[in-house]
């Protein structure tokens, strides 16, 4: 049976998502040397972390995303992230302000390949000041096919650092990759750090007949 039009979409933006991470490691491969007088250029620096979805009344999945950063550079790829079967690829600017108290903030513009297609203006931030923090990304997706079906997407944290290797706090989510009766989820993490591995297990909607559990783990590279 020939392949359908959004498993050839959903195949053709996997492939652009690798040729974009292969193409920034041979391209810092390939870098020449430099002067030792003349400070070195920054390198690529890159992400891998999946979140492992287990829901009540549905089937378990992974939600994977990579992400690749050099200088204020950002390029970052999900799966499963906006809706079911669709993988999103995205560029985006790094930005920051702050000493004591610190703002980053890289606002980015994407596409939308496979059960739902669309365009998605999107945005990442991060407010940290002494062991607070506050994280939180949000998207619009704009459904090229039915423009009646776009949708706010937005995950948030809010967190407490007691040391450096410890996290604790609450979460909130508004999604579309699963069948929820909430439209926010609300919710309790916890999560460590350990070198270049950071995890966290998320609890959303505690003590409802709607509660489910995200596990989630990165790593850098």
């Amino acid at each position: 049976m020939p392949p359908t039009r959004s498993r050839r979409r959903f195949f053709g933006a996997v492939l652009l998502t690798v040729s974009l991470v292969a193409l920034a490691r041979a391209a810092h491969a390939q870098s020449p040397g430099t002067n030792p007088a003349q400070p070195e250029p920054p390198g690529w620096e890159f992400r891998l972390s999946g979140n492992l979805y287990f829901l009540p009344d549905e089937e378990n999945y992974l939600q994977p995303t990579i992400t690749a950063d050099r200088d204020a550079l950002h390029l970052e790829s999900r799966y499963r992230y906006e809706d079911a079967a669709s993988c999103s690829v995205f560029g985006g600017w790094n930005l920051a302000w702050g000493k004591d108290v610190k703002l980053a903030l890289t606002p980015m513009f994407g596409g939308l390949f496979g059960h739902t297609n669309g365009v998605i203006p999107a945005f990442e931030g991060d407010l940290t000041w002494s062991i607070l923090e506050f994280y939180s990304e949000g998207e619009y997706v704009i459904d090229v096919d039915d423009t009646s079906n776009s949708f706010f997407y937005s995950w948030s944290e809010f967190s407490l650092w007691p040391t450096d290797w410890l996290r604790v706090g609450g979460v909130f989510q508004r999604t579309r990759a699963f069948r929820t009766p909430r439209d926010v989820q609300r919710g309790l993490l916890v999560g460590t750090t350990w070198s270049k591995i950071e995890g966290t297990f998320y609890s959303f909607n505690p003590g409802s007949d709607e509660r489910f559990y995200v596990l989630s783990i990165g790593v850098k590279f």
